[in-house]
């Protein structure tokens, strides 16, 4: 693990003591029941704020504790070994940074308060199908007189169902595929035009569809540069890809601690299951790739706090490391727990369903292997 400061790991001992108190996996499970729900629950999220976790990157001087990404990756982490729903990562990463990257002061004054205590939830609206492909985006802002008019469709836009505030990637030059030629723009969710649908997703959580007819915005909305918003996109989802490995992490981690405990215990044919040879060489492969995958989270991290240049490719490591990771021990969860681990009262499934969500958001390992290949210049 990499070195952590006094206050880091009072952070980190704090966030585990807590997920584990309450927010433990029986509370995701109940998720479930919550048909019509936004896919986490309201009181808790609203304690992370009193706690002071929605602000950790946020400035100083709009709220927050400016504590580093490092320190939100512990967070996020121990909140994925119980599978703590939330928009933490929608609002307090993906959202915070867009502002804390590319925000006006006026627009950082407006949103990251909100943002810091919790009482505003952000998201970000980029994909606009099944794939993830920034580049394709073709949702439509198009000039009129001053302001601008977004004409188009987002999904899935993660705990779009809750947002206040949408960080919307537009097209406003070129044509899909171009690199060129998109826009940010911050858009309230309340404004006239724009429809919202849930979508059911298999583990419980409830992203939506963004539908713009006609939604009109001021100046005030864009953030950063007209028509060259590409980068900036990037920098904000290389974030947000981070953040979403380290949840990866810790829900692989539980999930391979959880096994290890069954084997320790479950006995077959007279004998503990965790004396055959073979499980035993499962397990030391499994948590070889768990270190493996440790060390790329903690390396993007490390990337964020430094500005470093390889951020990029550093992100997609991370990314495909740990969705691979985290679904190769979720598969063997299941099998090594055998037929209790296929029933929805285990906690097994729960975790492979998490995890499948989570490794298809912001680009699945497949396209992170090919992103990083081409950042390295194969």
């Amino acid at each position: 693990m990499a070195a952590l400061t006094d206050e880091q790991q009072m952070l980190k001992d704090m966030a585990g003591d807590w997920s584990r108190q309450n927010a433990p996996v029986t509370a995701y499970r109940s998720l479930f029941d919550r048909a019509n729900g936004p896919g986490f629950d309201p009181n808790l999220y609203a304690e992370m704020g009193q706690m002071g976790w929605t602000g950790i990157i946020v400035p100083e001087e709009f709220g927050g504790s400016d504590f580093g990404y490092q320190s939100m990756g512990l967070v996020v982490e121990e909140l994925g070994r119980t599978l703590a729903a939330s928009p933490l990562i929608s609002s307090a990463l993906a959202a915070a940074s867009a502002l804390r990257l590319a925000g006006t002061q006026e627009q950082k004054a407006r949103w990251l308060p909100g943002i810091a205590d919790g009482s505003l939830i952000g998201t970000l609206a980029v994909d606009e199908g099944a794939q993830h492909a920034p580049e394709k985006t073709a949702l439509r802002a198009d000039r009129s007189g001053d302001r601008w008019i977004l004409e188009g469709m987002k999904k899935p836009v993660q705990d779009g169902m809750a947002a206040q505030l949408a960080v919307v990637a537009a097209r406003t030059a070129g044509t899909p595929g171009d690199d060129d030629g998109l826009t940010l723009f911050l858009v309230d969710t309340g404004a006239a035009g724009l429809e919202r649908q849930a979508i059911d997703q298999i583990d419980a959580r409830r992203p939506a569809i963004y539908t713009f007819n006609r939604v009109e915005v001021g100046p005030e909305a864009v953030l950063g540069e007209v028509d060259g918003g590409a980068d900036l996109l990037d920098a904000i989802l290389d974030r947000v890809r981070v953040g979403l490995s380290a949840e990866m992490l810790g829900a692989a981690t539980q999930a391979f601690e959880t096994t290890i405990d069954y084997l320790r215990t479950r006995t077959q044919f007279g004998k503990l299951i965790g004396s055959f040879q073979g499980l035993q060489h499962r397990a030391a492969d499994m948590l070889g790739e768990l270190m493996l995958a440790r060390s790329a989270v903690e390396a993007g991290f490390e990337a964020i706090d430094s500005d470093d240049p390889e951020l990029p490719k550093l992100a997609s490591l991370a990314k495909a490391l740990a969705g691979e990771t985290a679904r190769r021990v979720t598969n063997e969860m299941i099998q090594m727990h055998g037929g209790i681990g296929m029933t929805h009262e285990h906690d097994a499934g729960l975790y492979l369903k998490r995890v499948r969500v989570a490794e298809q958001c912001y680009g699945n390992s497949a396209y992170h292997r090919e992103r990083w290949g081409s950042l390295s210049g194969f």
